[in-house]
């Protein structure tokens, strides 16, 4: 299989709008079983069910979550995305973070998975530590 920019894009475009959904299963679709998840500010998370267990753990404590893509280039296998993290946590409180995301992609799946964005701000707004 190839990763043209056009399989690549969409890859990581569906990966990004299926957390409004609340599906793990969705959510983990487009990973490779020995992806590799990088909140960059903290220690990187290697295989799927780690990442599993991640997003399981978002998913337990934001009521709400979109991911607004603000700008998006794409390569054969490689996309960079800027984009706003909206969250709504179960008690209420609004996060609003900015990121950049670096995605490698492989044989049609996320290999690596890279987050770029201030841990502090992340966890003053969220309560949450990383």
């Amino acid at each position: 299989m190839t990763d043209t920019k056009e399989a690549s894009e969409r890859l990581v475009r569906d990966f990004l709008g299926s957390w409004q959904a609340r599906s793990l299963e969705n959510i983990c679709s487009g990973f490779a079983d020995d992806a590799v998840y990088h909140n960059v500010p903290v220690a990187p998370i290697e295989g799927i069910a780690g990442i599993r267990a991640v997003f399981q753990a978002f998913l337990d404590a934001f009521a709400d979550a979109k991911l607004d893509i603000l700008s998006l280039a794409a390569a054969p296998g490689l996309v960079l995305v800027e984009r706003i993290d909206y969250f709504t946590m179960n008690d209420g409180r609004k996060v609003v973070l900015p990121v950049t995301g670096v995605f490698e992609v492989k044989n049609g799946k996320i290999a690596r998975f890279s987050d770029y964005f201030d841990l502090a701000d992340f966890e003053a707004q969220s309560g949450m530590k990383l």
